[in-house]
């Protein structure tokens, strides 16, 4: 672990040229306005499972929709009893990607809400999607490829992965565009996917320099907005695929982020601490506990008792050293003087949050 935390840190000390950062285009920092697509979601049954099923009196919606789709077919099932195992109530969930057309196909999510222990190998029946707006947009209907596997016997059981879920790829159907004229757009803006001034001025400059005049202003840290007119295209489409063509190096926040779970630590290339003095050392204590047992002697009136026996320690180890980060000191002298300290990963994320504390630490840190 600590092997591939300071592999991860090294990579961030390299220069931007040679880490490949340097510009990127806008089309990977930005999001175009009226450029987005719309989630879906829908209430279906999956069959042709192996046993593997809801339990109808553990999830009744299964047999209310169940019953719902076989009136529908003209099956009359009044008054019976079902008590199948190879269905399941699921939720399936999609996005409807910008400027989809009836006809498309988009993928598919599928997940169990009911007590069914897997769905592979089973099918989705025909289950319309529907937006916020209440409306059917899609419709979906096809072979389930779950993500897991499972497998039981009379005494035990085994479950890799999720079998509870899985997707259809390509397997929901738009039936309903989207209401959006974009060719009648007079102007567009530009929202950044991570809201900076600098970033913004960047594409704002690059954008009219571009055009030779002035196309783009910057109406805050997160938004640009474009002039179509100004940029005399045939139409936006023309000007928004010349436009997230251009690059821009994007300003980026000192910050420092960990993840106590798994001890992974990503510090960014402009974190700078102040002058401060970093020591580390173990306190272990011990305590061991060897009872004894003593018997009378054979024929002997009495009975066995146990006496205690504690053998308490407190020892200290000596610090790994002291080490003095001088003020300005930036990533690569943060990681050489944690590193000469020999520290792991979690006494690493400790260090960090000290040095935070007392405020020699310039950037945001972040916990998750």
């Amino acid at each position: 672990m600590k092997r591939l935390i300071l592999m991860v840190l090294l990579v961030l000390l390299l220069p931007v040229s040679e880490a490949g950062a340097g510009k990127v285009r806008i089309k990977d920092l930005a999001e175009f306005d009226g450029v987005r697509g719309n989630d879906l979601v829908g209430y279906g049954l999956v069959v042709g499972l192996n046993g593997t099923g809801d339990g109808i009196r553990n999830a009744p919606f299964t047999e209310e929709i169940m019953s719902n789709i076989l009136e529908r077919l003209g099956v009359n099932i009044s008054g019976e009893q079902f008590r199948p195992k190879n269905v399941a109530a699921v939720f399936v969930t999609g996005t409807l990607p910008p400027f989809a057309r009836a006809g498309g196909r988009i993928d598919i999510s599928v997940s169990a809400i009911g007590d069914a222990k897997s769905l592979l190998g089973g099918t989705l029946i025909l289950t319309p999607l529907n937006a916020a707006d209440g409306k059917i947009y899609a419709v979906a209907q096809g072979t389930i490829i779950a993500g897991g596997i499972s497998a039981q016997g009379d005494a035990g059981s085994v479950v890799q992965g999720v079998p509870t879920s899985g997707v259809i790829p390509a397997g929901a159907r738009v039936e309903r565009e989207i209401d959006f004229d974009f060719t009648s757009l007079t102007s567009v803006r530009l929202a950044l996917r991570t809201p900076d001034f600098t970033t913004a001025q960047r594409v704002e400059d690059v954008i009219n320099d571009f055009y030779g005049s002035i196309v783009a202003r910057m109406l805050d840290s997160g938004t640009v907005i474009i002039d179509i007119g100004a940029t005399r295209e045939l139409s936006p489409a023309h000007a928004l695929g010349k436009i997230e063509q251009l690059s821009v190096e994007p300003e980026r926040r000192a910050r420092v982020v960990v993840d106590q779970a798994s001890g992974t630590i990503v510090m960014g290339a402009d974190v700078r601490i102040s002058r401060v003095a970093v020591s580390q050392g173990n306190l272990t204590i011990r305590v061991q506990e060897t009872p004894t047992a003593v018997q009378p002697n054979p024929f002997a009136p009495g009975e066995s008792i146990i006496l205690p026996r504690t053998t308490a320690s407190i020892d200290e180890a000596p610090g790994n050293g002291l080490i003095e980060l001088s003020g300005g000191a930036d990533l690569s002298e943060i990681v050489a003087g944690l590193n000469a300290l020999g520290v792991s990963s979690r006494d690493m994320i400790d260090i960090l949050k000290s040095i935070k504390a007392a405020g020699a630490l310039h950037a945001e840190f972040i916990v998750r």
